[in-house]
């Protein structure tokens, strides 16, 4: 077994892991501050947590891609 791509793997999971749970959580706060009365532009802050919302979901649809089979022929 080849123990540094293991490794490497294991490293890149762990990356895109918490990358994703950053890129949804910092969607969720965003769309709270947006609700919020005293914000001064919601408008901008709700785009915000849209764009984070479609990067982390284009990153699962691309997890999908590489994992599934049908996918890559």
């Amino acid at each position: 077994m080849k123990w540094l791509e293991l490794l490497q793997v294991g490293g890149v999971t762990l990356v895109a892991a918490v990358t994703l749970v950053v890129l949804y959580s910092l969607g969720v706060r965003l769309t709270a501050i947006a609700g919020d009365a005293q914000q001064k532009s919601p408008v901008l802050v709700r785009s915000l947590a849209y764009v984070c919302f479609g990067v982390c979901a284009a990153a699962v649809l691309f997890g999908i891609y590489l994992i599934v089979p049908y996918f890559g022929k």
